[in-house]
């Protein structure tokens, strides 16, 4: 097998592996997703830093509403939902239509957009 066959599996392997973990595929771009994320998220977000919205590093399998000291809306402290692939997909499409009631005032339209940047949160593994 050449260096190259090899790569090729690990990253499709890497991409079982997180859809796996996380309950639905994540089929996105990771560099992508990090450029979308820097441009259309850090205003408000930080992996590592609550800002307007809370920190965003380890976000997959975190229950809504939970990072230590971030001050969530009703709607998300009381929600039952765990964050997926698929549940970050409806968050992102529409988040008052997910949650009714929640704080945040922006969604992302496109479902490449919205795959990329799931699938970059998705590398950003909890430390």
């Amino acid at each position: 097998m050449s260096v190259r066959d090899a790569r090729w599996i690990g990253a499709i392997s890497m991409t079982l592996v997180f859809g796996v973990a996380r309950g639905s595929p994540v089929t996105g771009s990771v560099a992508r997703g990090k450029e979308l994320y820097e441009s259309r998220c850090t205003a408000c977000h930080s992996l590592d830093h609550s800002r307007i919205g809370p920190a965003h590093r380890g976000v997959f399998g975190r229950h809504a509403g939970q990072v230590a000291g971030f001050d969530y809306s009703e709607a998300l402290r009381s929600a039952h939902v765990t964050w997926t692939a698929r549940s970050l997909d409806r968050w992102l499409t529409d988040p008052e239509a997910f949650l009714p009631g929640q704080k945040m005032g922006y969604s992302v339209a496109d479902a490449q957009d919205r795959a990329d940047i799931i699938s970059f949160l998705a590398s950003a593994e909890a430390r």
